[in-house]
């Protein structure tokens, strides 16, 4: 196989500020979804844009109820972007349901141009909501040799890989590995999920045609002891694709990722948000020089 992030060219010299579409659910708390993915692109350099596949009633506690607007509605808002945008890159999030994989799907492979793709996986919400119809998670899997980068933290990954939760670094490698090679995606294998000092992410690419491996990204930053991680996913990938749309490769973006992150976590006890796993402070680094 060979490396997505070597076979995709980029569309084009990187654009002064690049145009990056969301493609999620909602959060009206502003913590995680579509909300979190245009802070995360404000954060990183990017205009961005956002199609939303479903209206969520959430809070920090918890998912209320979920909407889901008809599939006709979700491929016109595509459609109204893509006709008129020339898109740097796409993050996709929340779908939900078959009829949304399959609308993003057919909408994807007829667009001009080659957006660098990011996909978070997402099955399940930080409060233990379920966001992936269980009958929809053979269709997501399917849409994932589309992408370009994949975020699984590690009980999504374990479901991709078809086997347990990974419990330490060299089993999410393995892991990590047999997804990126089904798909010939990059992997980011997250370690959120572990309780050392240290968070390490992991950056595993696919073999090569020849059976031969890059070797894989090691990534370490402070654990920060905090509740207020909703949304940490959904704004991991979307700052990814937005330096991907500006021009770093994935090995130089995710510690640039990662540092912004860790600092996002740090000031979170400044915000007042919720009685539940609170959001993330994704203006962190600009605020502490211009407040």
């Amino acid at each position: 196989m060979t490396s997505p992030s070597s076979a995709r060219p980029a569309p084009g010299s990187p654009r002064e500020i690049p145009n990056i579409l969301s493609i999620a659910g909602t959060d009206p708390t502003g913590g995680a979804g579509i909300h979190a993915d245009l802070k995360s692109f404000a954060a990183h350099g990017g205009y961005g844009m956002a199609v939303v596949t479903a209206l969520v009633a959430q809070n920090t506690q918890g998912v209320r109820e979920i909407h889901l607007p008809p599939v006709s509605f979700l491929q016109a808002q595509l459609e109204a972007v893509s006709d008129d945008v020339s898109l740097d890159a796409v993050k996709v999030g929340m779908l939900g349901t078959v009829d949304v994989i399959e609308t993003v799907s057919t909408w994807w492979d007829a667009l001009p141009g080659r957006p660098w793709l990011v996909v978070d996986p997402v099955m399940v919400a930080t409060s233990g909501d379920r966001l992936l119809q269980p009958d929809a998670e053979q269709a997501l899997i399917g849409f994932l040799h589309r992408a370009d980068l994949i975020t699984p933290n590690i009980p999504e990954l374990a479901l991709l890989a078809g086997g347990p939760p990974s419990e330490d670094g060299e089993s999410l490698i393995r892991q990590a590995r047999t997804v990126a090679d089904a798909h010939d995606v990059v992997v980011l294998a997250k370690g959120g999920h572990f309780d050392d000092d240290e968070v390490e992410d992991i950056l595993v690419h696919p073999a090569e045609d020849d059976g031969t491996r890059r070797p894989e990204g090691r990534h370490v930053s402070e654990r920060i002891r905090t509740t207020n991680t909703h949304g940490t996913g959904c704004s991991v990938s979307s700052a990814l694709a937005a330096l991907r749309a500006r021009g770093l490769d994935w090995e130089t973006a995710v510690p640039v990722v990662k540092e912004w992150m860790t600092a996002a976590l740090r000031d979170t006890e400044r915000l007042d948000v919720g009685r539940g796993h609170g959001p993330i402070q994704h203006f962190a680094q600009l605020w502490e020089r211009r407040f």
